[in-house]
């Protein structure tokens, strides 16, 4: 077992993939199988739920710097960027990186909006804050001060990077990687001015209070673009993101980078400031790590160690 600020992991030596699945703490785990257990026991109503499902809403909006009546709680990334995508009117532009996650920039495609090379140009900038393939970081101060409307995805920012989002208009993220919760769990803030924007494309009885009829009720907050939850997910987000939200990021933050810059250095290459590096050398037996867009992706999180990254150091040097 591993004690890294101030929680227990049962993580391998060697594990540098946090950026495709992140490692819970002990704390973590714990809660979803005694989830696990009561469900086998039949212990367990609908309603049981609530408050783990409240608890991570307003975890969430603590890590990206909003309140919990700004957060809706869904599943996946690509569900909240389809509702703003499909909110927009039919020909919108859009500017994206063009090397960025799926998930961010085929709901616009599919959507008919165009995609446009500069954000001068564009209606919405959709963008990763962290991206996936090799953790280069946004510009989020030349964002804010575009004044364009934006949307930010922090799935591979929101756990390690200190982050005060209440800018954006749109801010979405899972629980599965550096907030290491469970697979099942996504959130997405809305500023209060955004609100009646969206449309409630996924209506249902968790997002209205509704369980029958055809009267379409809107919740006067964010809750009404909810799905209704993967209970066991919450489950474990409702321990790890207060967890995380308490703790001091900034150290987080100099901890990976830390590791990262060890790994960049050793191998002649420059700092690049993120959790996340790509290197253009194959991967290393006995490591974990990911490959995307040809080349090996190691990500260091809180968890990590020198001695996991010297691991990929004596094999590459």
């Amino acid at each position: 077992m591993r004690e890294a600020f101030g929680a227990g992991f049962d993580v391998q030596p060697g594990y540098l993939n946090t950026a495709s699945i992140g490692v819970p703490p002990r704390h973590v785990a714990d809660a979803v199988m005694a989830s696990h257990e009561r469900w086998r026991r039949g212990e367990d109503t609908s309603s049981t739920f609530n408050d783990a499902v409240e608890t991570s809403r307003e975890a969430f909006g603590r890590v990206v710097g909003v309140p919990a009546a700004s957060v809706a709680c869904g599943a996946t990334v690509s569900q909240f960027v389809s509702l703003v995508a499909q909110s927009l009117p039919a020909g919108s532009k859009i500017y994206v990186d063009p090397g960025d996650f799926t998930s961010v920039t085929l709901p616009f495609v599919a959507a008919g909006h165009r995609i446009v090379s500069t954000v001068d140009e564009c209606d919405l900038v959709a963008l990763s804050v962290v991206q996936s393939s090799d953790g280069r970081i946004a510009d989020l101060e030349a964002l804010e001060a575009s004044g364009k409307p934006v949307l930010l995805d922090v799935s591979q920012a929101a756990g390690w990077m200190p982050l005060s989002l209440a800018w954006a208009d749109f801010v979405v993220g899972v629980a599965y990687k550096w907030l290491m919760a469970p697979r099942g769990a996504a959130w997405m803030a809305v500023r209060p001015d955004r609100m009646d924007f969206l449309k409630p494309l996924a209506a249902n009885w968790y997002s209205t209070g509704e369980n029958y009829g055809t009267e379409l009720v809107l919740r006067s907050d964010a809750r009404r673009f909810d799905l209704s939850p993967t209970w066991s997910s919450h489950v474990g987000a409702a321990v790890a993101l207060p967890w995380v939200a308490s703790l001091d990021l900034e150290s987080v933050r100099a901890h990976c980078v830390g590791l990262t810059d060890r790994l960049l250095t050793g191998l002649g290459l420059p700092p690049n400031g993120s959790a996340i590096v790509s290197i253009g050398m194959p991967p290393v037996q006995g490591v974990v790590s990911s490959v995307r867009a040809g080349r090996t992706r190691y990500a260091c999180h809180l968890y990590n160690t020198i001695e996991d990254v010297d691991r990929v150091l004596e094999a590459l040097t």
